[in-house]
Parts: structure tokens; sequence; C-alpha cells
């Protein structure tokens, strides 16, 4: 059967989401439509990114993934359909797939803007037709014009070393107030030890088990990031920290 996701930042609390399911159901009946998340924080393209980055790879080859953060709706900003890593993507060329597109061979076109399509609402009218038409078969090449530039892509601080040091940043927070960091565990050996803004953490630990309830900890998520956490609590409220925050790894 036909999958497709759907990331958004329309919340749950307005038909919005349901009014693209519709059109995907209409146009491609029996699709299986997976949630992968509705609550985005409104407009932010680092969080839909870095959540679409997570979870697409997870799901089988030929999955057509709707995603839809679009805070520049109606604008010249341009519609996307594209395919990498044997995936389908749908949405707007914003920075979005910055994590998709990362490292792989991409098949772009732009998508034209139907008739009658609303300028506020590209989700319903535009990006879930083009969705259900690659989930029931179409092919990429049919829906418009090949892309002529690459994909736009969000520009990230990538982890440097000072001195005996590697510092990274906080590139995400979920909804437990967990710091996602860019450091990998290629960056941080087991002897080093975590700095928050000039607060020491300590080595990485293996699971929150490993500090009393309360404690601070770092240690490697299960995207494959470092992360900050409080166990039974937030990281982030406790060190009012948030995207863009810096971490230090101390080498020596």
């Amino acid at each position: 059967m036909p999958l497709i996701t759907l990331l958004t930042d329309f919340g749950t609390s307005d038909s919005y989401v349901a009014e693209m399911k519709g059109v995907l159901l209409d146009r491609c009946p029996g699709a299986v439509l997976v949630d992968v998340t509705h609550a985005v924080p409104p407009g932010d393209l680092r969080a839909g990114a870095y959540l679409l980055g997570r979870a697409w790879a997870r799901f089988p080859r030929e999955t057509v993934h709707l995603a839809v953060v679009d805070p520049g709706v109606g604008t010249a900003r341009a519609a996307l359909a594209l395919r990498a890593h044997g995936h389908r993507f749908v949405g707007p060329d914003n920075g979005l797939f910055t994590q998709v597109i990362r490292d792989a061979e991409v098949e772009a076109v732009v998508l034209p803007v139907p008739a009658g399509a609303s300028p506020t609402f590209h989700g319903r009218d535009l990006f879930a037709p083009a969705a259900a038409a690659l989930a029931g078969g179409a092919e990429l090449s049919s829906l418009g014009e090949p892309l002529t530039t690459i994909p736009l892509r969000l520009t990230y601080t990538e982890p440097h070393y000072e001195g005996k040091s590697v510092v990274g940043e906080i590139v995400y927070v979920d909804r437990f107030g967990t710091l996602v960091t860019n450091l990998t565990p290629e960056l941080v050996p087991a002897y080093a030890v975590l700095e928050v803004e000039d607060l020491e953490i300590g080595p990485l630990r293996r699971t929150f088990g490993d500090v009393p309830t309360g404690g601070l900890l770092a240690y490697v998520g299960s995207g494959g990031a470092v992360e900050i956490a409080v166990r039974d609590g937030s990281a982030a409220r406790r060190l009012g920290l948030g995207v863009g925050g810096r971490i230090r790894a101390r080498l020596g």
C-alpha cells in the first residue's frame, strides 16, 4: 500500500491537517498516512529539518514524505517534489530538506501552482495533490519542470576545535527539555569532559539511570548525537538554554 508521512507546524487544534489528509485519501485511496508530527514550532525551519532528518530513513524505500513548514507560503519561494535516497519528498524549497539532501544524489522538480490554489494553504492545494500523485505511481518528472539549482540549504555552525576542546552547539530542544547538540561520538571520546556555559556536566553516560533524579547528564541519544538532559526534569529549563547554545567537550 502507498505510504505517505506528514510533518507540519499546523498543530491539531484546527482543521488544516484533516483537510490535507482528505485530499490525500481522495486522490490516493488506500494510502497509509503516518503523522511524524504536527507540533513543529510555527515557522521553525531548523526544528522541522531536524525532525524530518531523523524520521525519514526509518520508513521503507519509495515512501512519500509530505513536509510543510512554510513561512513563505504564497511568495516566490519554489515548491518542490524530489527524490533522494530512494524516497520521495514534497514541500517548500526553504531549507526544510537540508538534512535529507546532505550527501545525496537529488532529482527535483518545481511544482506549478494550480489555478485556484489558496495563496495561504499550499499544503492542501499544492503539496498534498503532488504527494498523492507520487504515492499513486506518477513519475517525478510528470509533476513539474526540473529544478536547475540545488535545493535551498540551511546554514549551521559546524563543530570546531578551540585548543584542547571541541565546541558544538544545541540544534534542537525536545518536549522533555533535552538539549540535542551537533556533537557526535567520534568527536567526543570517553575521557572527554562536557561543559555547557562553563558548567561541568562530566563524561558521557550511557542512560538516564546513571545519575540520580535531578542530575544533569550527557549521553549519546537515539539519533546518534550528544544530548544534555536532566533525569526526570528539563535541561532547557535548568540551564536556561535553547537552540544556538554552546557545548564544549574538554579533551585534556
